[in-house]
């Protein structure tokens, strides 16, 4: 669901007209050739590993910034057991 959602997000960004600014990267050439031969739009390509590369930082950054939290709720948890764990199902 998560990956839907996703999926949705970068939809609608994609159909933003947000400005661009003109950049140079450095590319290995054999992969340029490639992609363009295969049609694929070099510039989009690159946006998407960027985007994906800074969800990625924003993630990793979020993680450790919360991982104090994240010990602290399994101390409690390995302690205490789950909360409403009565209630469960399965």
């Amino acid at each position: 669901m998560l990956h839907t959602w996703n999926q949705t997000v970068n939809q609608i960004r994609r159909q933003d007209d947000s400005p661009k600014r003109a950049t140079n990267v450095s590319l290995a050439e054999a992969l340029v050739t490639e992609a363009r031969e295969l049609g694929v739009n070099v510039s989009r390509a690159c946006e998407e590993g960027l985007e994906n590369a800074v969800r990625r930082e924003r993630a990793r950054r979020w993680q450790e910034e919360n991982a104090e939290g994240f010990h602290s709720w399994n101390a409690y948890v390995e302690q205490h057991g789950l909360p409403l764990a009565e209630f469960r199902k399965f």
